[in-house]
């Protein structure tokens, strides 16, 4: 998931830090899907997927670790 994440992220030209300021996700968040400690919880991809223009779906297509 962090991959898809982080996809869009680069795409939209936008820091971990932007997405936490637009989104209220914090960056402690980000960074501990990023290194596989938790996995995001439903109301947060829905936040992420409004944010990004994407639906929901987007970040359960694959696990992103074989992409």
């Amino acid at each position: 998931m962090y991959k898809k994440y982080a996809e869009l992220r680069d795409k939209a030209g936008k820091t971990d830090y932007a997405v936490s300021k637009d989104t209220g996700i914090s960056t402690a968040t980000l960074t501990s899907w990023k290194y596989g400690r938790y996995c995001p919880k439903f109301d947060k991809l829905l936040i992420l997927a409004k944010y990004f223009g994407v639906p929901v779906e987007y970040f359960a297509e694959g696990d992103g670790k074989e992409e």
